[in-house]
C-alpha cells in the first residue's frame, strides 16, 4: 500500500512540475524574433461590434439594425412586434371580459371562449418574444457580416470576394 501511495505522490509532483514550468512544454516556448522564418500574424478587426449591435437591439428593437445599416429590417421588426403586441392586447381584453362573464353567469360558452382567448393571448406572447429574440440574432449576424461583401467584377462578369485584413 505504501508503494501505491508513493507512486501517486510522485506522479502528482511530476505533473505539477510540468504544469507550472512552461519551459518544459515544447508548445509553450517563446520563439526569438530574429529567426529566419518569422511568422506573419493576420489580425482581423471588425468594423461593427456584434455584441454592441445586440445590446442596442436589446434596449430598443431595431437600433442594432440601424447600427448595422440594415434599414429595411427595422420596419419588419417593428411591424411584427407591433402586430403581436396588438393581438396580445385584443386577446387579453376578450379573455378578461369572457372570464368576468363566466364568473357572473357560469355558462360553458363563456368558459370555452375564456380558454380560447387565454390560449391565443399566450401564443401571441410567445410570438412576441420569439420576434424579439430574432431581432437580437439578426443584429448579431448583421454586424458579423457587415464587412463581408461579394461584388461582381464588371469586366469579367464574375463574382469577387472582398475580405479586409489589417496587418
Amino acid at each position: 500500500m505504501n508503494y501505491l501511495k508513493s507512486l501517486i505522490n510522485t506522479i502528482l509532483k511530476l505533473s505539477l512540475i510540468f504544469v507550472f514550468n512552461a519551459n518544459l512544454l515544447p508548445g509553450q516556448q517563446e520563439h526569438s524574433t530574429d529567426t529566419i522564418y518569422s511568422k506573419t500574424e493576420f489580425i482581423y478587426e471588425m468594423e461593427k461590434s456584434p455584441w454592441g449591435a445586440v445590446a442596442r437591439s436589446a434596449i430598443l428593437p431595431g437600433w442594432g439594425q440601424f447600427y448595422n445599416e440594415d434599414y429595411l429590417h427595422i420596419p419588419v421588426v417593428w411591424g411584427l412586434l407591433g402586430w403581436f403586441g396588438y393581438q396580445w392586447v385584443l386577446n387579453n381584453n376578450d379573455y378578461t371580459s369572457n372570464r368576468d362573464l363566466f364568473i357572473k353567469f357560469g355558462s360553458d360558452i363563456y368558459k370555452s371562449r375564456r380558454d380560447f382567448y387565454r390560449d391565443q393571448r399566450d401564443q401571441f406572447t410567445i410570438y412576441f418574444f420569439i420576434t424579439y429574440l430574432m431581432n437580437l440574432v439578426d443584429a448579431f449576424v448583421g454586424a458579423h457580416l457587415f464587412d463581408f461583401s461579394v461584388e461582381e467584377d464588371y469586366f469579367t462578369k464574375q463574382a469577387k470576394l472582398k475580405i479586409f485584413y489589417q496587418f
